[in-house]
């Protein structure tokens, strides 16, 4: 078993397709930054679909079970259907999974299905349309997003997550009324802690709700009962209903931060691997891919990195000084 070393583990791995998206949630990709003028990626750098199929096979020799899609926006990737197939048809990828804001999914959660995805979440952040217009910046409703929930859920998509960032004085308000429509659906709703993810979107720790406010809250009005990990690394703490109205998560990377067992790394859009979401810098796969390195020689560069691993951003934040240049978590898919 390959381990890092603090004795953890490599077993997910996240690929970021593009590093466009089609919303500008203020929490991610506001439009301040991510305006008309700003430089996205160039076709010729991002990786191809046959570089990433390459490379996730090389990382499910190293370890790697579970593999999550993301961008930015991965529906916007045109083709990603044949990206699926092709992972979907390695040997050890065990859960095959994608994020996506839902703008997409509707019209492609079927061909998605067919193409061996095994599940989706879904980013929303508020049912009440002028909150969720206003967060996604896009004048996107939240109708089409919940549409598309049950879509994939129909495809077989399922259960469908659904992850919804908390901001308090921004959408603090549909807590529960998020509980409340997905109770009974078999559906997992998880909150997600507002974090310091990069540096364009202003994070301040007095917007920051915390999970056990958010458990407090849900609690109060039904019941709660706590869940063990389905895994080790799970980053979300697990709650479930006592009516038997099914289950919620909580991601509390700010104040109770799970990074002692985290398993993951992260390969941006362009070829650079990550081995935590608040690093400050990454490992070029693609130069050596492109150069003529051949397998071994790209798995000893990614087990020597993770051998290496000591990331511990989340649990030594106060340490670590607030001026580090951040990776956008739009750039390597949250």
């Amino acid at each position: 078993m390959l381990v890092d070393a603090l004795g953890r583990p490599l077993r997910d791995l996240r690929i970021s397709v593009t590093d466009r998206c089609n919303f500008r949630c203020t929490y991610c990709m506001p439009r301040d930054v991510f305006d008309h003028d700003y430089e996205f990626l160039p076709r010729a750098e991002l990786l191809t679909f046959e570089e990433l199929t390459r490379l996730v096979r090389i990382f499910v020799g190293l370890g790697v079970r579970k593999v999550r899609i993301t961008g930015g926006e991965p529906l916007l990737r045109r083709g990603l259907e044949r990206l699926v197939a092709d992972l979907a048809a390695i040997d050890g990828v065990d859960d095959l999974t994608l994020t996506t804001n839902g703008s997409l999914l509707a019209r492609r959660a079927r061909s998605l299905a067919a193409a061996g995805l095994h599940r989706v979440t879904v980013s929303l952040d508020a049912l009440d349309d002028e909150v969720f217009r206003s967060m996604n910046d896009a004048d996107f409703p939240v109708a089409d997003v919940l549409e598309a929930i049950a879509v994939a859920d129909a495809a077989g998509l399922r259960p469908v997550k659904i992850n919804a960032v908390v901001a308090r004085g921004v959408n603090d308000q549909e807590i529960l009324p998020l509980a409340d429509y997905f109770r009974h659906t078999g559906h997992v709703l998880r909150f997600i802690e507002f974090m310091d993810v990069g540096t364009a979107n202003g994070w301040d720790p007095s917007a920051v709700v915390t999970a056990r406010e958010i458990v407090e809250t849900i609690d109060a009005r039904w019941p709660l009962e706590p869940v063990d990990p389905a895994y080790r690394g799970e980053v979300a703490r697990r709650w479930r209903y006592r009516d038997g109205a099914g289950e919620i998560g909580v991601i509390a990377s700010v104040t109770e931060p799970f990074c002692g067992d985290c398993t993951r790394l992260r390969l941006s859009a362009e070829g650079r691997l990550y081995t935590c979401l608040f690093a400050t810098e990454g490992l070029d796969l693609r130069g050596p891919l492109r150069g003529g390195a051949d397998d071994d020689e790209l798995a000893a560069l990614v087990a020597g990195r993770w051998r290496r691993r000591t990331d511990r951003y989340s649990e030594r934040r106060r340490e670590v000084p607030l001026d580090l240049p951040k990776i956008e978590m739009s750039y390597i898919g949250g």
